[in-house]
This record gives structure tokens, sequence and C-alpha cells, in this order.
């Protein structure tokens, strides 16, 4: 039976970058030796490495002047990361709270300075996305997280900042068109549509660091990574390599504007019959739905031993919401078939009938 994997990470991968990373572990480049235990200073690595920053530049169309990074360490330490270089001795930033991984920025942030924290919207358990506020002009940076996964929220804009702009991109990262001009550092971890876990993509603006006054140590330095190009230590091979490959196939697909329509036809279909079907209702507000995490309840509860039964033995997999919310939750990543969710949509559709 197909499986329709609608996990919110790690997140579904082309069945062809499956292909070539597992032909890949057992014979990399025709040269009888795995992937994972070539030197990762070697040539064959190098230009894997190469071409997986190229594809990042080239996708989201990276203007010069900014690096491009494949980190350790996930996007939590990158919460770290970015207030030790960015955040001055005694200075101050400014953070959205959107949700659980907003609020862990948050209080990394805190243990280095102070912080304003703005479009708090965890007074309704964070279902949708404040704006209007003002962003302070004397803050060193600006924090905001551009998709939610746990609330199925996402920022549809971003406000203009009077500092440094950052934004956590880890679930929405190649799925829609951004202007990263906008952006002093994105940073994103790759599990939830890049690649398996393992390697943090980070994208800074060169001529914004080494001004904090801070002694930063050595490991967390975005300088450090940048003058060795991201090799300063050994770094995950398997990760980027099965990213680089992930990149290479949503290049051959027609690149990000390609992604972004297909991706709007899954959640459009979806959010369709959530509102249509009478037995089911949206947990975020409509204006801030997200593309990529659908969050939805069954009014019914006497109905859910039976949906869950359908969806089930359709071979779906991984569409239980999170605790904290609840119901249920089908993450749409670039690599799920509009198929999968025309599944889903069925199976709402015969519950309701039946």
């Amino acid at each position: 039976m197909k499986k329709h994997n609608f996990s919110a990470g790690p997140c579904i991968l082309p069945q062809e970058v499956l292909k070539q990373a597992s032909d890949a572990i057992l014979n990399f480049n025709n040269d009888n030796l795995s992937l994972i235990e070539i030197s990762h200073r070697s040539k064959p690595f190098i230009e894997v490495m190469d071409k997986a920053i190229d594809l990042a530049k080239e996708l989201l169309k990276i203007p010069k002047g900014y690096s491009v990074l494949f980190l350790q360490g996930g996007a939590s330490m990158e919460f770290l990361m970015v207030p030790l270089n960015l955040m001055k001795i005694n200075g101050k930033a400014a953070y959205t709270n959107t949700g659980v991984w907003a609020k862990k920025a948050i209080a990394e942030a805190k243990k280095l300075g102070d912080v304003i924290v703005l479009g708090d919207s965890s007074d309704t358990n964070y279902n949708y996305i404040k704006k209007g506020y003002k962003i302070p002009v004397d803050s060193d940076y600006f924090h905001c997280t551009s998709n939610n996964t746990i609330y199925g929220t996402q920022m549809k804009e971003f406000p203009m900042s009077p500092s440094l702009m950052v934004c956590d991109m880890s679930s929405d990262i190649f799925s829609r068109r951004i202007d990263v001009s906008k952006f002093d550092i994105i940073y994103a971890g790759a599990q939830k549509n890049m690649g398996p876990a393992g390697t943090t993509l980070v994208i800074v603006k060169d001529d914004i660091l080494g001004k904090t006054g801070r002694d930063i140590p050595t490991m967390l330095d975005y300088n450090t990574h940048i003058s060795k190009g991201s090799m300063f230590n050994t770094p995950p091979v398997f990760p980027i390599y099965v990213s680089m490959l992930n990149l290479q196939w949503l290049k051959n697909l027609g690149g990000v504007e390609a992604i972004e329509k297909l991706n709007q036809e899954k959640s459009d279909l979806l959010y369709s019959e959530i509102d249509r079907n009478p037995l089911f209702e949206g947990s975020a507000a409509k204006e801030d739905r997200s593309n990529m995490n659908v969050c939805f309840l069954l009014n019914d509860s006497s109905k859910e031993d039976k949906f869950n039964t359908l969806w089930n033995a359709a071979g779906i997999s991984g569409i239980k919401g999170h605790r904290s919310v609840g119901g249920y939750r089908a993450s749409m990543y670039n690599a799920l078939p509009i198929e999968s969710v025309e599944v889903l949509v069925d199976i709402m559709k015969n519950l309701e009938k039946n």
C-alpha cells in the first residue's frame, strides 16, 4: 500500500532523492566507497557542498553580500547564535511570540540581553498572527518565525524593520518566494522541507557581523564558519548531500515559483473541504492559515474512531495533531503529492456521507 506521509517533521522527501541517497550510502560516485565513509575534505564532497550552496543561492535568488552556511545544532542552536552574533553588550532585541519555537528563541536571547516581545498570540494558544506592532528603532535586531508547525499559522507578509531583520524559516523555507534582501539572517533546520535532520541552512549578510563587542565562542561565531566554508569542523555529510539532491529536484521541477503554485493548490484543496464539511473546522485564523501545516478539528468526537480507522486504512501517516492543540495536522511539505491530499479529502467526504 502506498503511504501518504503528512508528518510534521522529519519531512517527506521525493522518492527519487531517497533512491539516490540510498545508492550513495553503498557506492558514492562509483568509487566503491560509501558517502558516509569518505573524507569531508575530499574533492567529491567539497563538490557536494559547493553545489548545495550554489543551488540555495539560485533557488532563493540570494543577492551578493550574503554567505550560505550548512551548520549543525538545528534551529535550536541558532536561537543562541543569533543573539551572540547580533546583540550588543547591554543591548536589546525584539521578538515575536507566535508559538513554542519562537518562545524558545526568546528564552535564549534573554540570557544575553533585554528582549521586547511583540506580536504575542499566546492568549489564544497561538491560533493567529498578531499584526500592526511597532519594532523599536533602538533594538539591535528583530526576530520572527515565518511558519508555526504546531499551530498551523504562517506570516503572509513581513513587517519592515528599522533594525536588523532575522527570521526562522525552518518549516516553510523553499516553499514560497521570499525577498532575501529584506532579511539580514535567515535560518532553517533541514528536516521540514529540505532534507533529513542534522544540518541547518543559514543565510547571513556578511557586513552585519563583528559589531557586538562580544568575545564570541569560536564555534558559535558565524565568521568562523564563513571563513572555513562551513567546514570548520566535520560537517554532517549525509544531511548536506540529501539536501543538495532535494534542491536539485526542486530546481528540475521548476524552482520555488513552481512549488509555490503546487503548495497553494494543495492547501486550497484541503482548506476548502474543512470549511465545507460540517464535521470539521480549522483551528487557525483563516487569514493566517499555513500552507505547510493544516490544523483542524473534528466537531463530533463520536466520529473520531471511524475517521481514524478510515485514514489508517488508506495508508495515511502522521496527521495526529500536536498534544498542545489536539485534533489533526496535515503537513504538506514540498514533496507531498497532491494525490495524497485528494485521498485525505475523499476520506473526509466519506465520513460525512456515512
